[in-house]
């Protein structure tokens, strides 16, 4: 009996002749299903000659899907018959070699204690935290060869075959049976969709609008209530109108409009036009609410000025940008520029700004500057509480050896899109030499699913390693984009 020829050769056929569509019934199955075997043998103390009949029967059991797909466990048998002799297999030898590979066809038939063990083998994975993912490539073989319709159906099917297995040998039921029921509590709290959202079309173009209305009252009432009257100004081109207001005493609501409109035009080259249309409709908006609305003076008092001018500023800002569109063109400008140059949008935000503060500190004095750089301080974190709030991203990284669970949940549960490193887990004081391969995950969550996400690793592994960091900035993935003041 020379089963490592016979491995060497048979892996090599499968490797080269199985169909490619065979996903889950492939030479890494097939390696698998021996590699369990051969534990399971150990730990039930199977004599060395028994080991290598098994291991054969192991190895054949699957071969016959290089020929058919339907009742393969009769073609693996005509193989083993026709290429065992080849590697000096007696014909008793290959009888019980057909005898153990025809034990695992559904419903496994075990009729012996080395039956029993390439049955439970054969469904190792289903005690593992890899379940899933075996399952997963299980379905799009199955779904390639249209037996199975969708994921419902499957985790339907699945949920039901594992309330109706059980392993047979004590060293799987003892080392799987655990793991397995886990799978199976997974399984039937696993969501099947991903959910959809409720807001219609309309509803959608309801809220921006809403927001919109709500964003340009609020600007206004901060311009007119409480730096126009002080001389005070804000950063990008919304300060540019703020100077040319002062300097030239034009109207404000149409030095804004004009300021606007070249970079409104700019933003369709930029972005797109829908996004220009949104903006211009909202500048437009904004220069009306200065004319036709009468907003008193609220307060001289520079330090509130600066503050509260800031603030409700910030927030109708803020309002207009989570609409999807822009009350001051600066970010346009930032946007089309970054686009053509090295730097980068803060850099060159920082830029005009300081020219903006320049010429306000050289015309109107020092103290009027600097008052209005604490403005335009206070209006860009209320945008960004107003546009990301409890909602800022924190970057999430997990440890567990029960990653497939934890990685299926996190897609399919929260929605989130998920990054996987490679690493190792261990290495503890007094048992540095104990450590296992294992995969790292990565995802980034707002702070409102934090608690949420804790839970979820702790109800499927107590023992994981979890630790968060804030994320200063993001771009791309599932991610909301964050807009700039």
């Amino acid at each position: 009996m020379q089963f490592e020829k016979a491995y060497s050769y048979l892996i090599e056929k499968l490797r080269k002749d199985l169909p490619p569509y065979l996903s889950y019934h492939n030479v890494h199955h097939t390696k698998d299903v021996v590699h369990a075997a051969e534990y399971l043998a150990k730990e039930e103390n199977i004599p060395e000659h028994e080991l290598n009949i098994l291991k054969t029967a192991a190895l054949f059991h699957d071969s016959g899907y290089l020929h058919a797909y339907n009742d393969h466990e009769k073609s693996s048998c005509d193989n083993a018959k026709t290429f065992l002799p080849e590697f000096e297999y007696t014909p008793e030898e290959v009888d019980e070699v057909c005898k153990l590979i025809a034990a695992t066809k559904m419903p496994q038939s075990p009729h012996n204690k080395l039956s029993e063990i390439l049955c439970d083998a054969d469904l190792f994975y289903l005690g593992t935290n890899g379940f899933l993912k075996k399952g997963d490539l299980l379905y799009k073989e199955l779904h390639k060869l249209k037996r199975i319709k969708n994921k419902k159906e499957w985790t339907h099917q699945q949920i039901e075959f594992l309330e109706a297995h059980h392993y047979f040998t004590e060293t799987a039921k003892k080392k799987l049976d655990e793991t397995k029921h886990e799978n199976l509590f997974h399984l039937k709290h696993r969501p099947l969709f991903h959910k959809k959202k409720n807001n219609s079309r309309i509803f959608q173009a309801f809220v921006d609008i809403t927001f919109i209305l709500i964003g340009t009252i609020i600007a206004a009432f901060s311009l007119k209530g409480f730096l126009v009257p002080n001389n005070f100004f804000d950063g990008g081109i919304t300060g540019i109108s703020l100077l040319i207001h002062e300097i030239y005493h034009k109207d404000l609501a149409y030095v804004i409009v004009l300021t606007n409109l070249p970079f409104i035009i700019m933003c369709i080259y930029a972005i797109n036009f829908k996004y220009a249309l949104k903006s211009f409709f909202c500048i437009l908006l904004l220069g009306i609410c200065l004319i036709y609305l009468p907003y008193p003076t609220i307060t001289s008092d520079k330090l509130l000025v600066s503050i509260f001018g800031g603030f409700f500023l910030g927030v109708g800002i803020g309002l207009t940008m989570r609409a999807g569109c822009a009350v001051d063109g600066i970010e346009i400008l930032a946007l089309y520029t970054w686009r053509r140059t090295s730097f980068t949008i803060s850099e060159i935000i920082l830029a005009l700004n300081l020219i903006i503060f320049s010429v306000a500190a050289f015309r109107y004095g020092i103290e009027t500057a600097l008052y209005s750089m604490l403005t335009y301080f206070t209006a860009s974190k209320t945008i960004d509480y107003v546009i990301e709030g409890i909602e800022a991203y924190q970057g999430v990284t997990i440890i567990s050896g029960k990653s497939e669970m934890i990685k299926d949940r996190l897609v399919n549960e929260l929605g989130r899109g998920i990054t996987v490193y490679k690493g190792e887990r261990g290495f503890l004081p007094g048992r540095y030499d104990v450590h296992d391969d294992c995969d790292i995950i990565f995802t980034v969550i707002s702070r409102l699913e934090m608690r949420k996400l804790k839970n979820l690793v702790n109800e499927i592994d107590p023992r994981a390693f979890v630790f968060a960091n804030t994320i200063k900035e993001a771009s791309g993935g599932i991610i909301k984009r964050r807009h700039i003041h």
